[in-house]
């Protein structure tokens, strides 16, 4: 799919100069609207990388879950948890993992009703060649250095603790 061709103008400036006039200054405005479409750009950049392997950005991030914890298997609420999305959308990338032949799943023997997912050889073959390629492509961040990486980090950060993401210590 060929690349849309660059504005000769920033839309989201022009957007901010147009919200003062009509509404008044809300710099809040061109931010969100900034975080938003950086968000577009990562995710179909990291997206397309991943996708050879036949996974999703959220698929990826399953499995990297997976090979964080010490058995390589981990209960079906606790990868929601973590990954912090609704438990429907846990069993809906768990089980397109499963299909691909990159997770198992299996009942939990110590939850009655619980189901462990856990990561096969092809998962962890998976998983490591296709961070091999986010990482070379600085998961799509290459025009920040490490310094500017760990000043967005430190920026969002007071948003995802407001949004109880977890406690600050």
């Amino acid at each position: 799919m060929p690349k849309p061709l660059s504005l000769p103008f920033d839309p989201i400036a022009r957007a901010d100069e147009l919200w003062k006039q009509r509404w008044g200054s809300v710099p809040s405005m061109a931010a969100i609207t900034s975080i938003m479409r950086a968000h577009q750009i990562l995710l179909a950049e990291v997206d397309a990388v991943v996708k050879p392997y036949g996974l999703t950005f959220a698929r990826y991030e399953a499995l990297v879950l997976l090979t964080f914890s010490k058995a390589g298997e981990l209960p079906m609420s606790k990868i929601g948890e973590r990954l912090m999305v609704h438990p429907t959308s846990v069993t809906n990338t768990v089980d397109r993992l499963v299909r691909s032949g990159l997770v198992a799943k299996r009942p939990n023997p110590n939850d009655g009703r619980g189901t462990l997912a856990s990561i096969t050889d092809k998962g962890r073959e998976t998983v490591d060649a296709a961070t091999r390629d986010l990482m070379a492509m600085d998961f799509g961040l290459g025009t920040y250095d490490a310094e500017e990486c760990a000043e967005i980090f430190a920026m969002l950060r007071p948003l995802r603790v407001a949004a109880h993401d977890f406690e600050e210590a």
